[in-house]
């Protein structure tokens, strides 16, 4: 199954309702994502730019968008990315992949 990063930013609200009434928003997200044929690898709570760091699979690249925009759409998330990952061997096929592509870079003499 497709890997992907998801890094979540929280609102100055959603972090209240944490203070609030503290809890474990990785495993409060993982029905959603199992919902949707996902599966939560590991994830971390992190300062800096980002709140919350997960890493996923999804069946496809629409599901890991449904869990984005869900995530997006309840209104707790400041910023919410997604990255496709690849595996060294994916990323080995793609660099293959692309020196018989014919590109030709617009510096190229």
């Amino acid at each position: 199954m497709p890997t992907y990063l998801q890094q979540v930013s929280y609102t100055p609200e959603a972090w209240k309702a944490l203070v609030q009434n503290p809890q474990n928003r990785l495993e409060a997200v993982r029905p959603a994502i199992e919902r949707l044929g996902g599966k939560l690898i590991t994830g971390w709570f992190a300062f800096g730019e980002y709140d919350v760091i997960a890493v996923t699979e999804f069946p496809t690249n629409v599901e890991a968008a449904a869990i984005a925009v869900a995530f997006a759409a309840g209104g707790a998330c400041r910023n919410v990315k997604t990255t496709p990952l690849l595996s060294a061997e994916e990323a080995v096929q793609a660099i293959k992949k692309a020196a018989g592509s014919g590109y030709r870079a617009a510096t190229a003499g």
